[in-house]
């Protein structure tokens, strides 16, 4: 029997963002993408997760879906038998002005998608979240544009209420036992590699992979890539 491994999407995104590592990794495991919906909590994502998933499974998450991922690590680490974290964190929203500067961003951005469109709105978060040279790659920047261009303001709301009140998981980071991937993007200015080189020291025996010319968007920037880290992380793990 093949190894399940549940791949969770980021903020706005769905199988889209996945469609490269769903396909060349099939041949080492039966591949579900979990769907984060309107909830607004990450719990909630997760739980929804834990109630779909069969007994044990790898799992990875990309952005908001590393924290996901987190989460149900938390409330079911005995049944997560490899973890990927991708272009993720592990702090709550901080306190005092820098948290009230990134709420009030991420809120002003809600409101220009409710007032001139999802697509409008994925164009000006897209600058920040793509390797420069990439903007002008129109296969890529409206291959984004369009999955962001599918959702709603309203879960678009959601899903940012629940990232702004994202638990904290820097101390569950030491507890993780399985086999444990952190990559991100070289030039991944929203969660940088520092951030990373932090979750992989707290992580025991955990593996650092950084992709070069890269940013947040790493698994549909350099697929090949990251779909060869992925591969490396899970083979062990799928031969058993």
């Amino acid at each position: 029997m093949k190894t399940s491994l549940i791949l969770v999407p980021g903020l706005l995104c769905d199988e889209v963002v996945w469609a490269h590592q769903s396909d060349t990794l099939a041949d080492l495991a039966d591949v579900h993408i979990a769907t984060n919906g309107a909830r607004d909590s990450l719990v909630a994502m997760a739980e929804a997760i834990i109630a779909q998933a069969p007994p044990r499974f790898a799992l990875a998450g990309h952005s908001m879906g590393g924290r996901v991922a987190l989460e149900v690590v938390r409330r079911v680490p005995e049944r997560v038998i490899a973890l990927a974290l991708m272009d993720t964190g592990h702090h709550p929203l901080a306190v005092g002005e820098p948290g009230e500067r990134e709420v009030a961003g991420r809120m002003a951005l809600v409101e220009k998608s409710r007032r001139q469109g999802m697509r409008a709105m994925g164009w000006e978060w897209m600058q920040g979240m793509v390797y420069p040279s990439r903007l002008s790659d129109a296969v890529l920047v409206n291959a984004i544009l369009d999955m962001i261009a599918s959702k709603t303001p309203d879960l678009y709301a959601a899903q940012t209420r629940a990232l702004i009140n994202r638990p904290e998981a820097t101390s569950l980071l030491p507890k993780i036992r399985c086999p444990t991937l952190v990559l991100c993007g070289q030039e991944d200015l929203w969660s940088p590699p520092k951030r990373h080189e932090e979750m992989a020291a707290l992580i025991p025996g955990s593996t650092l992979s950084v992709v070069p010319y890269c940013g947040h968007m790493s698994t549909m920037e350099q697929p090949v890539a990251v779909s060869e880290a992925l591969r490396g992380w899970l083979a062990p793990i799928a031969r058993g």
